[in-house]
């Protein structure tokens, strides 16, 4: 998992990363069934969320990375308040 993310944050495709490791890397189908599981559930995952969209529509890893350090806060849970 960790080669092959270090590949991908280089600029490697999954695939290319894969191929490279050439390994099981976990991560990858973990991913999508953490994406089932939290649309089934309503559970929102953004750091998920955006791994799915580095591994299956090709985002770059910065923009992934930029988009979650910019997103508004907010409560995660809503048995958790939010402090400024």
């Amino acid at each position: 998992n960790r080669k092959a993310g270090y590949l991908m944050g280089q600029g490697k495709s999954m695939e290319e990363a894969m191929k490279e490791v050439n390994m099981v890397v976990e991560g990858v189908y973990s991913t999508k069934a953490a994406v089932k599981l939290g649309e089934k559930y309503g559970v929102s995952l953004p750091i998920i969320d955006k791994v799915n969209e580095i591994l299956f529509q090709g985002k770059d890893p910065r923009e992934a990375v930029n988009e979650l350090m910019l997103r508004d806060s907010k409560t995660e849970h809503s048995s958790l308040t939010w402090k400024e």
